[in-house]
Parts: C-alpha cells; structure tokens; sequence
C-alpha cells in the first residue's frame, strides 16, 4: 500500500496541488481564471487586454514540461502514435475547447471552484463522454 502511495498518489496528490495554487495565484494577483484555452485564445485573437500574464505562464508550463522530459523522457510516450494522429488529436481538442466554451482546467478546475453551473455541465459532460469513449475503444478490441 505504502509503495502504491509514493509510486502513484503522492506525485497526483502534489500534480494538483501544484495546479490548484498556480490557478489560486492567477485568481488572486491578476483576477483571471486559469484557463489554458482562453490563454491560447486571447493570445491568438490578440485580444485587446495584457497579453504578458498569459505568455508568463504559458511560458511556465513549457518550461515544467522541458523539464519533466528532461527527467523522466518516459513520461512522454505517445502511446504508438505517429506525428499525424497526435497533431490530429490535439486539432480535436482545439476544437472540442472551442466548442465546449474550455477546456477542462478551465471549467473543472477553475469553473467549479467558483460554483460555475455552467463549467458543472461541461465537466460531467467531459467525464461521460470519456466514460463513454473508453467503453467503445475497449468494445473495438483496443487496450488501456
């Protein structure tokens, strides 16, 4: 049990914390949800507000990331995917971002914590439709 908690929920547990204080600060010193998409979204519409908070820390996950390949290069498997489907998965997720009005950190993590009705839809809507995807993979004979 003891090894189980250090090999998976300790680095989980401090994951979300880590994600829970960075979306407490943004909130706190600048007034704005942490909502990677939106991010993305008002750096390419370039919309008219300051830009530098969302570059600052979308700058801060690709550095996290740079590192954690750095460390564990694992970590990073794409599963047996090639580069087209990968970059195809992600178009579907841009696309399911714009669609759905964000994306999940924005509405699960952002959204319920301000007790958003709106982001509750969204997040038990991304919770079944995940159910439901992982139900039909497996029925096709695909793995987890």
């Amino acid at each position: 049990m003891l090894e189980l908690f250090v090999s998976q929920w300790l680095p989980a547990l401090g994951g979300g914390l880590i994600i829970g204080l960075s979306a407490t600060l943004l909130l706190l010193f600048i007034g704005r949800a942490a909502g990677v998409s939106g991010m993305v979204h008002g750096l390419v519409s370039r919309l008219p507000d300051d830009v530098s908070w969302r570059v600052m820390f979308l700058a801060g996950l690709a550095v996290a990331g740079a590192i954690l390949c750095a460390a564990r290069p694992q970590a990073f498997s794409a599963g047996g995917l090639s580069a087209g489907r990968a970059i195809a998965a992600g178009l579907l997720v841009g696309v399911g971002t714009r669609i759905g009005g964000g994306c999940t950190s924005g509405h699960g993590i952002c959204g319920l914590s301000r007790r958003s009705p709106r982001a509750l839809v969204a997040t038990v809507i991304f919770i079944a439709v995940g159910m439901i995807t992982v139900l039909v993979y497996r029925q096709l004979g695909g793995t987890t």
